[in-house]
């Protein structure tokens, strides 16, 4: 389908009605986006001949609702497919949800809790049949939000990382792994929620400074004691050694001995171990094996017994007096007795020090140690970051490579079993003589007395790292997956480039024998407010985008979001911002409006080069140049570029400056009129398209009424066609020149923007005698008659204009409050140049207040030159 289309539902002459006198998007954006998708735009063909463009959505959590992160990527996404489409790629942007199983899991268990009831009221099976209920009911709002954003997905292919088939990959990919020996089941030290019951991934805990105290404690007696410090007294009573460094002369008479270990009876040995520092505190540390993953290592390294003392809901289970105290009651308790039997050496309340917390709920995090499945990650870690070293995948920007290999590099194994009900079920069964079968979609499940599959389901960035492919009809042959992998460019957050990113790369390049899940990572920063301060509900600043979307249209909110974004780089972003960008789609409306009012037209031929004015040949020139420009920009990712550069096009070379130009033109009529009127189509139609993958709304719109063409979503792409004057550019230059400098001179003498002044023009020696009617008509320059007298002389781009201003201005007060300003911008200067010439000034002065300086100095340099030429320009007597 091309743009040469008549709209379906209308004959090749009709157009639609007149636009109306205001754009109303709340009445627009809706029942376009609904024809869009009814006539099947967005979606894509695997038998296409066409090459292909394909984008996966960063797979939104069922639970969500549409954010500003969320409608800021997706503007970037869409714009960049809606570009694709037009020009001529077969374009998949692959719509999707994540079934988030610690989320969606906490949000159906508080649902329940409404009713008084838990999770084990209802059992395993009726239970996850509630969460699909839930999911089918609540779940998923953001769908409708992305409608009303404007995303151009291909709806008929939405999936779930729960539906059939991508639940057949996920166990695809386990069953692969394990038999190839990279999933394995081992206890370890694990992150453990004791509010989500659950074990999370390092990648999964937000660390944050708390305050709590610092306890020093003495083991054992007299010459055979030892000083540890220690943030968690409560683990002391899982302490099975105490570790000091094998050089450390101040123990060495200790190591291979046992001290008491206080309050509970036990005598604990003291190792030599070289993971500890001599230099830090006391140089001796508590080793707890089954609650600190360092213990963990150094109990492997010298045999040590590991003592579980706190339970799944982080409670002590240690018998004694502190047995059932939760960890932190257990905390103050345990250093009360240490304290009452003199144990207590020092104490430092408060202390602060970074505590790991799980990212859904904010609780305290416990190190616990937990049989759990792993993914062996060093081959499939190492295959990631070669495939961005050898070029395989380029990440953009470049400077963010640094942060992937940081990780990439450096990559623990990972684990993947979660202690929830939702989501999906390790495919292993278990036999009643400690037989152990993994089992693929395709195998039968062991069955007989004794046999039970793993109660663990995997970690939900497992079945979204096989997001690429699995959507795509993975493990089966399809023909998406032969026509839409590898994926052209992934747009996502540096936040996630370690959650999602890196475990895309790492299952992509295993699966698909070694093709990358994608060419591209194109990196983007966060959504700030005006201030640059992360937006959070409880910090009162976060912003719900459908309020502007209401307030503004959805086209001003996408046009701000693109405006600042800069590749990898934070945006900030504010209701003001917005407001303009409404105000700017308003301008693209009244302004297209005007000119097709005026007879701007695309049909017919456009009109050979030298029929065209100087003013057409300069429009021409710069819009091939905008468009050259704006494909540069796309090429590399440069929304706030291309954004900026297609406003200052828009709003300041065709509407402010083409159509008001042009107006003389029709007003004279002739065949001169209908070349510009042709031109400024031409001009109108192209730009149209160039701004519509940013606001697709309203050019759809306008370019419909317009064209009479079926939709600018499915026209081709503007093309650079080389032409350039720049002849024709330095000529409209100069009239740009000639005008803005009168106008500033009107304004400064305080003339109304209306007032009529006599002038009489010399143009000779320049290319500006073809358009003195538009200079008089832009300036309100009335010609020079009987009596003229020239009181104000402007030469400005070689040409002169002498200006009457006599019973306009009081010229005697108009000189006297130009010298004062003179006055005060040559004092300025003075003052600049001095302090920008003190070496002192210099050497001590903070880079900002210096570059300030030189700012100051720039201004009363530029005002001193204004206000002589003012003057200057003032009649003399």
């Amino acid at each position: 389908m091309t743009d040469n289309t008549q709209r379906p539902d209308s004959g090749p002459n009709e157009r639609t009605p007149e636009l109306p006198t205001q754009y109303a998007p709340a009445e627009v954006e809706g029942p376009l986006y609904e024809r869009w998708v009814e006539r099947g735009y967005f979606e894509a063909d695997a038998k296409s001949d066409k090459e292909p463009y394909t984008i996966v959505i960063p797979p939104p959590n069922v639970t969500g609702s549409l954010h500003l992160g969320h409608a800021f990527e997706h503007t970037l996404i869409d714009a960049l497919t809606r570009r694709k489409r037009m020009q001529g790629f077969e374009v998949l942007w692959q719509p999707g949800m994540d079934h988030a199983g610690i989320a969606t899991q906490n949000v159906v268990e508080r649902e329940l809790a409404k009713e008084g009831k838990s999770r084990h009221d209802l059992g395993r099976e009726a239970f996850v049949e509630r969460v699909w209920q839930w999911k089918a009911e609540s779940g998923g709002q953001i769908s409708g939000q992305m409608r009303r954003l404007g995303d151009g997905v291909a709806w008929s292919r939405e999936r779930f990382t729960m539906d059939e088939g991508l639940s057949k990959a996920v166990q695809t990919i386990f069953k692969k792994l394990y038999d190839d020996e990279l999933i394995y089941r081992a206890e370890r030290i694990i992150n453990w929620c004791p509010r989500c019951l659950t074990a999370i991934s390092d990648i999964e805990v937000e660390y944050q400074d708390d305050e709590g105290e610092l306890v020093s404690i003495r083991y054992g007696e007299g010459d055979a004691s030892i000083v540890v410090a220690t943030t968690r007294a409560e683990t002391m009573l899982g302490d099975t050694a105490v570790a000091v460094h094998p050089e450390d002369e101040r123990y060495k008479h200790l190591v291979g001995t046992e001290i008491e270990l206080p309050l509970t009876g036990r005598r604990i040995p003291v190792v030599a171990d070289e993971h500890v520092d001599p230099e830090f505190g006391t140089g001796a540390v508590k080793v707890t094996p089954a609650h600190d993953p360092n213990d963990f290592e150094i109990g492997r390294r010298h045999d040590l017994p590991s003592l579980t003392v706190l339970d799944e809901h982080g409670v002590i289970t240690a018998h004694g007096p502190f047995l059932g105290l939760d960890r932190f009651e257990a905390r103050s308790a345990i250093v009360g007795a240490l304290r009452a039997e003199g144990r207590v050496v020092a104490e430092k309340r408060p202390y602060t020090h970074s505590v790991g917390h799980c990212s859904r709920c904010k609780t305290t995090l416990e190190p616990r140690q937990s049989m759990q499945w792993w993914v062996k990650t060093a081959p499939l870690a190492k295959a990631a970051a070669d495939a961005v070293r050898e070029g395989k995948v380029k990440i953009h920007p470049e400077e963010m490579s640094k942060r992937y290999f940081d990780w990439v590099d450096n990559l623990h194994d990972w684990c993947i079993s979660r202690q929830l009900w939702w989501g999906h079920r390790i495919p292993v069964w278990y036999g009643p003589n400690g037989e152990m079968v993994c089992v693929g979609p395709d195998d039968e499940a062991p069955t007989g007395e004794g046999w039970h599959q793993e109660t663990d389901v995997l970690d939900t960035w497992f079945s979204s790292g096989l997001w690429p492919f699995s959507t795509l009809g993975w493990p089966e042959k399809t023909e998406s997956v032969a026509k839409f992998y590898p994926n052209s460019v992934l747009v996502t957050g540096y936040d996630i480039l370690f959650f999602w990113v890196v475990r895309m790369m790492m299952f992509g390049l295993y699966a698909m024998d070694g093709t990358p899940p994608f060419h591209t990572i194109a990196l983007h920063g966060m959504v700030r407010d005006q201030f640059g301060k992360k937006m959070s509900k409880s910090f009162g600043n976060a912003v719900n985008p459908l309020d502007w979307m209401d307030k503004y249209g959805s086209d001003a909110v996408r046009f701000t979001l693109a405006r600042g974004a800069n590749p990898g780089v934070d945006v900030p972003i504010g209701e003001d911002w917005v407001q303009g960008s409404r105000n700017f789609a308003n301008k693209i409306w009244n302004a297209t409006r005007f000119a097709m009012m005026n007879g701007a037209t695309v049909e017919g031929e456009l009109p050979p080069v030298e029929k065209m004015s100087a003013t057409d040949r300069w429009i021409m020139s710069r819009l091939n140049a905008t468009v050259a420009e704006v494909d540069a920009y796309y090429d590399d990712y440069q929304f706030a570029k291309l954004s900026d550069a297609l406003f200052h096009f828009a709003w300041d070379e065709v509407f402010d400056w083409y159509v008001e130009l042009s107006k003389t033109t029709f007003q004279a009529g002739g065949e001169q009129a209908g070349v510009s009127a042709r031109v400024l189509g031409e001009v109108l139609d192209v730009t149209l398209k160039l701004l519509h993958p940013v606001v697709p709304f309203v050019t759809e719109t306008l370019w419909t009424t317009l064209t009479g063409k079926e939709s600018v979503v499915v026209a081709d792409w503007p093309k650079d066609s080389g032409f350039r004057d720049a002849a024709a550019e330095a000529e409209i230059e100069n009239l740009q020149q000639v005008i803005t400098e009168v106008r500033r001179f009107r304004a400064d003498q305080g003339l109304q923007p209306g007032q009529r002044v006599p002038a009489r023009l010399d143009l000779s020696g320049t290319t500006l005698a073809a358009h003195e009617d538009a200079i008089r008509q832009l300036l309100r320059l009335q010609p020079a008659e009987d009596g003229f007298q020239a009181t104000a002389t402007l030469p400005v781009a070689g040409a002169t204009v002498a200006l009457d201003l006599s019973g306009t201005i009081d010229v005697e007060a108009e000189r006297k409050r130009l010298a004062k300003a003179l006055a005060a911008a040559e004092k300025d200067k003075a003052q600049c140049t001095a302090k920008l010439g003190n070496e002192a000034f210099l050497a001590k002065a903070a880079e900002a207040a210096v570059e300030k300086i030189r700012t100051r100095l720039t201004k009363a340099e530029a005002d001193i030159e204004r206000i002589s030429a003012q003057l200057a320009a003032l009649p003399q007597g």
